[in-house]
C-alpha cells in the first residue's frame, strides 16, 4: 500500500464521521423546526408569511444578489497576476458555492473547491483555490468582527441569562485571540501554523494526516503573506466589501421585520438578528440550511428585544426561503455546467 493510500484511508474515515455528524444534527435541527412550528402556531406563522407577500419575496432575493455580488468583487481582487477573473466568473461560481454550501453536511469544505473548479476554464485550479481561500479570510475576519461586536451589544444592552453571558463572553474572548493573532501573523509573517505542524508531526502525532498537509499549510500561509507584500492597498477595498455584505444582512432583516410588523424595527433589533443568524450558521455548518437552529436563534433574540411573539421565527422561515432559491439556481448552474459531488470531494481529499 502506498503513502497516498494511507493517507487517504484516515482523511475517508473523518469525512465518514463528519457525514454522520451532520445526519445526526439535521434530524435534530428538523426536530427543532417541528418543535417552533407547533409552539407558535402554523397559522400564525402562515399569517406573517402572507403579509410579506411575494412582492416583498421578490426584494430580498433581490437584495440577497447584491450581497453575493459584493463578496464575487472582494474575489477578483484577491486573484494573483497573470490570472485574472471578473464578475462574470465569479458571480456564478458563489452561486454555485453557496448551492453546495447550503444543501450538504460537508458544504463548508465542499463549496470553495466547488468555486475554483467552476473558475477553472479561466485560471488554473491552484490558482482558483488560493483565491478563494484568501477572499475567505477576510470574509472570516469581517465576519469575526462583526460576532464581536454583535455579542458585546448583546451583553451591555440587554439582561441575559448568566449560561448565555458566559458563552457569549467566552466568545468574545476566542474571536479576539484569534482575530489579533492573525493579523499579527500577516503582518511579521509568522509561519507559525506550518511550525505547528511540523512540530507535531516530527513527535510522531498525527503522523499520517500531517505527512503531506503540513506542506499545504506552508504553501497557504506563503500564499497569503505574499499576497500582503505585492497587493497591501487592496486590503481595504477587500475588508469594505466583505462588510458590506454583513451590512447589507442587517438591511435584509430591517425590511423583512417592517413588512412583518408594520413599524420601521430599530437598528439594534435588525443588527442583533443579523449577527446571531451569522453566529449559528458558522457554529451549525453541519444543519443543512441551518434548519431549526437559526429559528432557535431568532426566537431566543426576538424575546430578548421584546418583539412579537413567532416573528423571529417567521423571520427566520422567510429568509430560509431566500436561501432555497438562490440554492435552486446555483443547483441548475452545477448541472448545467457538468460538475459532480464526487469529482468535488476528489479534489477535497488531495
Amino acid at each position: 500500500m502506498d503513502e497516498t493510500t494511507e493517507t487517504q484511508k484516515p482523511t475517508s474515515k473523518r469525512i465518514k464521521r463528519l457525514h454522520i455528524l451532520g445526519f445526526v444534527l439535521t434530524i435534530f435541527g428538523i426536530a427543532l423546526f417541528a418543535y417552533f412550528i407547533y409552539s407558535i402556531g402554523f397559522h400564525e406563522i402562515w399569517d406573517g408569511i402572507k403579509r410579506f407577500g411575494f412582492d416583498g419575496f421578490a426584494i430580498i432575493v433581490a437584495l440577497f444578489f447584491v450581497r453575493l455580488l459584493t463578496r464575487a468583487y472582494a474575489w477578483t481582487l484577491t486573484v494573483h497576476p497573470p490570472y485574472t477573473l471578473t464578475l462574470k466568473d465569479t458571480v456564478p461560481a458563489m452561486m454555485i458555492g453557496e448551492a453546495m454550501s447550503s444543501t450538504i453536511p460537508l458544504g463548508f469544505f465542499a463549496s470553495g473547491t466547488a468555486k475554483a473548479i467552476s473558475v477553472r476554464g479561466r485560471v488554473p485550479l491552484v490558482a482558483g483555490l488560493s483565491s478563494v481561500a484568501t477572499e475567505n479570510l477576510f470574509y472570516s475576519f469581517t465576519t469575526g468582527l462583526f460576532l464581536i461586536v454583535g455579542a458585546v451589544v448583546l451583553l451591555r444592552g440587554f439582561a441575559v441569562d448568566e449560561n448565555v453571558a458566559l458563552t457569549l463572553n467566552v466568545v468574545i474572548g476566542t474571536l479576539a485571540v484569534m482575530i489579533v493573532l492573525g493579523v499579527t501573523m500577516v503582518i511579521r509573517q509568522w509561519h507559525f501554523a506550518s511550525w505547528i505542524c511540523n512540530w507535531v508531526y516530527k513527535h510522531g502525532i498525527l503522523h499520517n494526516l500531517l505527512g503531506k498537509w503540513r506542506f499545504d499549510v506552508r504553501r497557504f500561509e506563503d500564499l497569503i503573506y505574499g499576497f500582503y507584500r505585492h497587493f497591501p492597498r487592496r486590503f481595504v477595498p477587500i475588508c469594505l466589501l466583505e462588510m458590506t455584505y454583513h451590512v447589507l444582512g442587517i438591511v435584509e432583516v430591517a425590511y423583512i421585520l417592517y413588512r412583518l410588523t408594520g413599524a420601521s424595527p430599530s437598528l439594534m433589533t435588525a443588527f442583533l438578528l443579523e449577527s446571531i443568524s451569522r453566529f449559528i450558521t458558522v457554529l451549525f455548518k453541519l444543519v443543512p440550511f441551518t434548519i431549526g437552529v437559526d429559528e432557535a436563534g431568532a426566537q431566543f433574540i426576538g424575546e430578548t428585544v421584546a418583539l412579537a411573539a413567532g416573528v423571529g421565527v417567521t423571520l427566520a422561515i422567510i429568509r430560509r426561503g431566500r436561501i432555497f432559491f438562490w440554492t435552486a439556481v446555483g443547483m441548475i448552474m452545477i448541472i448545467k455546467r457538468g460538475l459532480s459531488l464526487s469529482e468535488i470531494t476528489k479534489s477535497i481529499r488531495h
